[in-house]
Protein backbone atom coordinates (compact mmCIF):
# COMPACT_ATOMS: atom_id res chain seq x y z
CA UNK A 1 0.00 0.00 0.00
CA UNK A 2 1.38 3.39 -0.94
CA UNK A 3 0.27 6.73 0.37
CA UNK A 4 0.93 10.34 -0.53
CA UNK A 5 4.53 11.49 -0.92
CA UNK A 6 5.67 14.33 1.33
CA UNK A 7 8.53 16.41 0.03
CA UNK A 8 11.02 17.34 2.77
CA UNK A 9 13.64 20.07 2.78
CA UNK A 10 16.39 20.49 5.39
CA UNK A 11 16.80 23.91 6.97
CA UNK A 12 20.25 25.37 6.19
CA UNK A 13 21.40 25.01 9.81
CA UNK A 14 19.98 21.49 10.38
CA UNK A 15 21.96 18.37 11.22
CA UNK A 16 21.38 16.36 8.06
CA UNK A 17 22.82 13.17 9.58
CA UNK A 18 19.63 12.65 11.61
CA UNK A 19 17.02 10.26 10.21
CA UNK A 20 14.02 11.61 8.34
CA UNK A 21 10.58 10.89 9.85
CA UNK A 22 9.99 7.15 9.82
CA UNK A 23 7.48 4.49 10.78
CA UNK A 24 9.13 2.40 13.50
CA UNK A 25 6.97 -0.71 12.95
CA UNK A 26 5.08 -2.15 10.00
CA UNK A 27 1.71 -1.35 11.62
CA UNK A 28 2.56 2.13 12.87
CA UNK A 29 0.01 4.83 12.03
CA UNK A 30 2.39 7.64 12.95
CA UNK A 31 5.92 8.39 11.75
CA UNK A 32 8.30 9.51 14.48
CA UNK A 33 9.93 12.91 14.10
CA UNK A 34 13.07 14.06 15.90
CA UNK A 35 14.37 17.15 17.63
CA UNK A 36 16.99 18.75 15.41
CA UNK A 37 18.62 21.39 17.55
CA UNK A 38 20.77 24.34 16.47
CA UNK A 39 24.55 23.90 16.93
CA UNK A 40 24.63 25.85 20.19
CA UNK A 41 22.00 23.58 21.83
CA UNK A 42 23.07 20.15 20.54
CA UNK A 43 25.43 19.19 23.36
CA UNK A 44 23.26 20.24 26.30
CA UNK A 45 19.81 19.79 24.74
CA UNK A 46 16.78 21.98 25.45
CA UNK A 47 15.53 21.99 29.04
CA UNK A 48 11.85 22.46 29.70
CA UNK A 49 11.00 23.18 33.32
CA UNK A 50 7.65 22.01 34.73
CA UNK A 51 4.78 23.85 32.99
CA UNK A 52 7.17 25.42 30.46
CA UNK A 53 6.27 25.24 26.78
CA UNK A 54 8.56 25.66 23.81
CA UNK A 55 8.67 25.06 20.08
CA UNK A 56 11.26 22.36 19.46
CA UNK A 57 12.75 22.53 15.95
CA UNK A 58 12.90 19.53 13.61
CA UNK A 59 15.20 21.13 11.04
CA UNK A 60 12.67 20.35 8.32
CA UNK A 61 10.23 22.07 6.02
CA UNK A 62 7.55 20.01 4.33
CA UNK A 63 5.35 20.06 1.25
CA UNK A 64 2.13 18.14 1.82
CA UNK A 65 0.12 17.20 -1.27
CA UNK A 66 -3.10 19.10 -1.85
CA UNK A 67 -6.05 17.26 -0.32
CA UNK A 68 -4.03 16.08 2.72
CA UNK A 69 -2.98 17.41 6.11
CA UNK A 70 -0.28 16.40 8.56
CA UNK A 71 -1.22 16.03 12.23
CA UNK A 72 1.43 16.24 14.96
CA UNK A 73 0.66 14.09 17.99
CA UNK A 74 2.40 13.27 21.28
CA UNK A 75 4.44 10.12 21.89
CA UNK A 76 2.78 8.09 24.62
CA UNK A 77 6.04 7.01 26.27
CA UNK A 78 7.20 10.60 26.81
CA UNK A 79 3.78 11.49 28.20
CA UNK A 80 3.59 8.55 30.60
CA UNK A 81 7.19 8.50 31.83
CA UNK A 82 7.99 12.23 31.89
CA UNK A 83 4.76 14.25 31.57
CA UNK A 84 5.91 15.59 28.19
CA UNK A 85 3.14 16.24 25.72
CA UNK A 86 2.17 18.64 22.96
CA UNK A 87 -0.04 21.69 23.10
CA UNK A 88 -2.65 22.23 20.41
CA UNK A 89 -2.93 18.47 19.98
CA UNK A 90 -3.27 17.33 17.36
CA UNK A 91 -1.47 20.15 15.64
CA UNK A 92 -2.51 20.50 12.00
CA UNK A 93 -0.06 21.37 9.25
CA UNK A 94 -1.96 22.52 6.16
CA UNK A 95 -0.94 21.56 2.63
CA UNK A 96 -0.13 25.18 1.73
CA UNK A 97 2.28 25.76 4.67
CA UNK A 98 5.97 25.88 3.73
CA UNK A 99 7.59 27.21 6.90
CA UNK A 100 9.73 25.43 9.48
CA UNK A 101 8.24 22.34 11.11
CA UNK A 102 8.33 22.87 14.88
CA UNK A 103 6.79 20.81 17.67
CA UNK A 104 5.02 22.74 20.46
CA UNK A 105 6.01 20.77 23.56
CA UNK A 106 5.00 21.31 27.20
CA UNK A 107 6.36 19.74 30.36
CA UNK A 108 3.44 18.70 32.57
CA UNK A 109 5.78 16.64 34.74
CA UNK A 110 7.22 17.46 38.15
CA UNK A 111 10.88 17.67 37.08
CA UNK A 112 12.78 19.51 34.34
CA UNK A 113 13.04 17.49 31.13
CA UNK A 114 15.90 17.74 28.65
CA UNK A 115 15.01 17.27 24.98
CA UNK A 116 18.10 15.71 23.47
CA UNK A 117 19.33 16.40 19.95
CA UNK A 118 18.01 13.62 17.70
CA UNK A 119 15.41 12.40 20.21
CA UNK A 120 12.06 11.21 18.86
CA UNK A 121 9.67 13.87 20.20
CA UNK A 122 6.37 13.42 18.36
CA UNK A 123 4.65 11.48 15.65
CA UNK A 124 3.09 12.68 12.44
CA UNK A 125 -0.04 11.35 10.80
CA UNK A 126 -0.95 12.13 7.20
CA UNK A 127 -4.71 12.25 6.55
CA UNK A 128 -7.01 13.17 3.70
CA UNK A 129 -8.94 16.41 4.06
CA UNK A 130 -12.50 17.11 2.99
CA UNK A 131 -13.49 20.77 2.89
CA UNK A 132 -17.15 21.26 3.73
CA UNK A 133 -19.58 23.81 2.40
CA UNK A 134 -21.47 25.95 4.91
CA UNK A 135 -25.10 26.83 4.45
CA UNK A 136 -27.59 28.57 6.74
CA UNK A 137 -30.80 26.65 7.46
CA UNK A 138 -34.12 27.61 9.00
CA UNK A 139 -34.26 24.38 11.08
CA UNK A 140 -32.13 21.33 11.87
CA UNK A 141 -33.26 17.70 11.81
CA UNK A 142 -34.35 16.11 15.11
CA UNK A 143 -32.24 13.42 16.87
CA UNK A 144 -32.60 11.42 20.09
CA UNK A 145 -29.78 13.43 21.66
CA UNK A 146 -31.19 16.76 20.61
CA UNK A 147 -29.46 19.74 22.23
CA UNK A 148 -27.73 17.68 24.97
CA UNK A 149 -24.16 18.95 25.28
CA UNK A 150 -21.13 18.16 27.40
CA UNK A 151 -21.71 14.98 29.43
CA UNK A 152 -25.30 14.55 28.28
CA UNK A 153 -24.82 10.99 27.01
CA UNK A 154 -23.22 9.55 30.16
CA UNK A 155 -20.88 10.11 33.06
CA UNK A 156 -18.38 12.93 32.67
Amino acid sequence: MTGPVLQLLWEDWADQTLPLPSYETAGAAGADIRANLPDEDRAAGLTLDPMQRRIVPTGLRVEIPSGFEMQIRPRSGLALKHGMTLLNTPGTIDSDYRGPLGVLMVNLGEKPFVVAHGERIAQLIVSPVVQAQFQLAETLSETLRGIGGFGSTGRG
